[in-house]
C-alpha cells in the first residue's frame, strides 16, 4: 500500500514538473553579478561594434536586425542566470542602449494613419452603439406584442 502511494505521489510530481505548473514555486537566486557580465560582454561587444558602422542620426530601420539580436542575447542570458523575472535589469540594458544611441529618433517614425483607415476602425464601434438599443426594445416589444394563444 506505502509503495502504491508513493508512486502515486511520485507520478502527480512528475505530471506536474512536465507540465511546467511547479515551476513558479521553485524561485532560485537571480544572479544579477553574472547577469550584467554576460551582457556586457556578449550581447553589448557585438550590438556596440554594430552600431559603430553606422553613421545616422537615427539608426533605427537599418539597425532591426542587430536590434533583434540583442534583444534575444539579453533575454538568453537573463534565463541563463535566473534574472528572467527581475524586469529592472533587462529594462535597465535597453534604456541605456536608447540613451546612447536612439536618442534621436523621436517623431520621425510616427505619422497619423490616413483619414479612410481611421473611418474604417471608429466606425463600426459608433455604428454597433447606435443600434444595439433599437435591437433590445425590438427584442422587448416583440415579445409583448405575440397574440395570446
Amino acid at each position: 500500500m506505502r509503495s502504491q502511494v508513493a508512486m502515486a505521489t511520485y507520478l502527480v510530481a512528475l505530471i506536474l514538473v512536465w507540465e511546467g505548473l511547479v515551476e513558479g514555486l521553485i524561485v532560485l537566486p537571480c544572479d544579477e553579478h553574472m547577469f550584467v557580465k554576460n551582457v556586457h560582454e556578449r550581447c553589448l561587444a557585438a550590438f556596440n561594434r554594430s552600431m559603430e558602422l553606422s553613421q545616422d542620426s537615427c539608426p533605427w530601420p537599418a539597425m532591426k536586425g542587430a536590434y533583434n539580436h540583442l534583444t534575444h542575447c539579453v533575454e538568453k542570458e537573463a534565463n541563463m542566470t535566473w534574472c528572467k523575472g527581475w524586469g529592472f535589469l533587462v529594462n535597465e540594458v535597453f534604456l541605456e542602449i536608447h540613451r546612447k544611441f536612439f536618442l534621436l529618433c523621436g517623431d520621425q517614425l510616427l505619422t497619423d494613419p490616413p483619414i479612410t483607415t481611421l473611418i474604417m476602425f471608429i466606425s463600426p464601434g459608433i455604428i454597433v452603439t447606435l443600434f444595439l438599443p433599437l435591437l433590445c426594445i425590438h427584442l422587448v416589444t416583440a415579445e409583448n406584442e405575440m397574440p395570446n394563444q
